[in-house]
């Protein structure tokens, strides 16, 4: 029988954070925010099939700071997780599951997301307007 003191199982408050884990947890929360951003592209499909005076409204929406501000987001999000995602199909596969490895490989991410977000935000700003 368990000791009402210590919990049946470790759990997030037993583990000392370190990157790796934060690059998890954060994984999973692009994951979602991705699937959150879905909604945008859904009202500008149906505001470009609602016709030119609601399509203006939402391209003026978008076209804004704020609008900028969650293009990039989500941009952002979507590096971060293809990246952190390609890692963990590496983990898949029984590679790199060292802690030294992990954390390396950890590091190769976290530069590949900042180089590629840049790239696209520099792309963003040299073909957006």
């Amino acid at each position: 029988m368990a000791s009402p003191d210590r919990p049946l199982s470790p759990h997030l408050q037993v583990y000392k954070t370190q990157y790796t884990m934060a690059l998890s947890i954060l994984h999973r929360a692009t994951g979602v925010a991705l699937s959150l951003s879905l909604l945008l592209l859904a009202a500008w499909l149906v505001a470009l099939a609602a016709g030119a005076g609601c399509y203006a409204w939402v391209a003026a929406l978008l076209g804004s700071w704020f609008g900028w501000l969650v293009l990039g987001g989500v941009l952002a999000a979507f590096w971060y997780h293809f990246c952190t995602g390609i890692r963990h199909l590496v983990f898949d596969t029984g590679a790199c599951l060292e802690k030294k490895q992990a954390r390396q490989s950890a590091r190769v991410a976290i530069v590949a997301i900042v180089v590629l977000v840049g790239a696209s935000l520099l792309a963003m700003l040299h073909f957006g307007g």
